[in-house]
């Protein structure tokens, strides 16, 4: 049996928020509404031949699932704040603009797997390009291990949105 990849528990304080944001929403508005129409649909007689009361006790099942979740991870996960310690490396948090050898350039924000969906221009810490970009200062090079091979990038701007600047 394979062990499943474990994800770092990093997040960003507005991350988290987002994810908190989704608990509530569920567990306050969505789930409430849902289950009114289980109950009213369920009051209906029989169930095996309800459309309604099938698809929202699926969508009921989803809610919960998602709920149990969002839960064990938010009670896991570490909110990273900007420190000013960090200020001219790259750590988590950090807005990174980057150039090839080619001039090809790529600006992103390294957060925490649980921030990246939805995003073009955030990349998860467990990334190669992340790890490889870790503690490293502008004009620094980074190689990163693609499937074609390493491939160098160098590093232009560093910058923290949480720092005073």
């Amino acid at each position: 049996m394979k062990k499943p990849i474990s994800k770092t528990l990093l997040i960003t304080r507005a991350g988290y928020q987002q994810l908190k944001n989704e608990h509530d929403e569920l567990w306050f508005k969505k789930r409430p509404e849902v289950t009114k129409i289980v109950t009213w649909a369920a009051s209906l007689g029989d169930r095996s031949e309800n459309a309604d009361y099938q698809y929202n006790k699926r969508l009921l099942r989803q809610i919960d699932s998602r709920l149990r979740f969002l839960r064990k991870r938010l009670e896991n996960l570490t909110i990273v704040d900007y420190s000013p310690q960090q200020a001219g490396r790259v750590f988590f948090g950090a807005w990174v603009k980057i150039e090839d050898d080619d001039g090809s350039t790529l600006c992103f924000r390294i957060v925490g797997p649980d921030e990246i969906y939805g995003r073009n221009d955030y990349i998860s810490i467990d990334s190669p390009m992340a790890r490889a970009l870790l503690k490293k200062q502008v004009d620094d090079m980074a190689t990163v291990q693609t499937p074609t091979g390493s491939k160098d990038w160098y590093i232009l701007d560093i910058r923290y949105p949480d720092a005073d600047s």
